[in-house]
């Protein structure tokens, strides 16, 4: 089977009656999990953009109170899956403000990154992803995100 592309599923979309787009998004929300979350999320959730940030800064701060500190092994494979989570909220929003916010609000886990090359790795990758968001932002607003991140450094 042939995937369509964007421009042929929105013409094909255009002709589908109402209650068949109910049907179609009824259909697409329960195939899998992270179409569920994204509906969700443009339904109730994408008129507050303050509101979503904190919420998941919330599950961010859950991750890591279950954190394991005692064996590092695990301590990887849970930053891991933290931000796996967090680049999947990001992802639903598809801010850049947003997407800075996250990431500065990642960093500050005091979590010492510095024990082993994959944890500095992982770091590194994260200070970059932040610096390319906070380019497109307004220069008052990269100023306030800078301020916050020279403080975590």
């Amino acid at each position: 089977m042939k995937t369509a592309t964007v421009q042929e599923l929105k013409q094909e979309l255009q002709a589908v009656s109402h209650h068949k787009l109910l049907e179609l998004c009824l259909r697409l929300a329960k195939f899998k999990k992270e179409n569920k979350e994204l509906l969700t999320f443009l339904l109730f959730e994408a008129h507050d953009e303050e509101a979503y940030i904190n919420s998941v800064k919330v599950l961010i701060d859950e991750g890591f109170t279950e954190l394991p500190k005692a064996n590092l092994y695990l301590t990887k494979k849970s930053l891991r899956k933290i931000l796996r989570i967090t680049n999947r909220y990001i992802k639903y929003s598809g801010s850049k403000l947003a997407e800075a916010t996250l990431l500065i609000y990642l960093k500050s886990s005091g979590i010492h990154y510095s024990k082993t090359t994959v944890l500095k790795n992982m770091y590194e990758m994260q200070l970059k992803k932040i610096n390319t968001a906070m380019k497109t932002l307004h220069e008052d607003i990269q100023y306030d995100l800078q301020k916050e991140l020279n403080e975590l450094i």
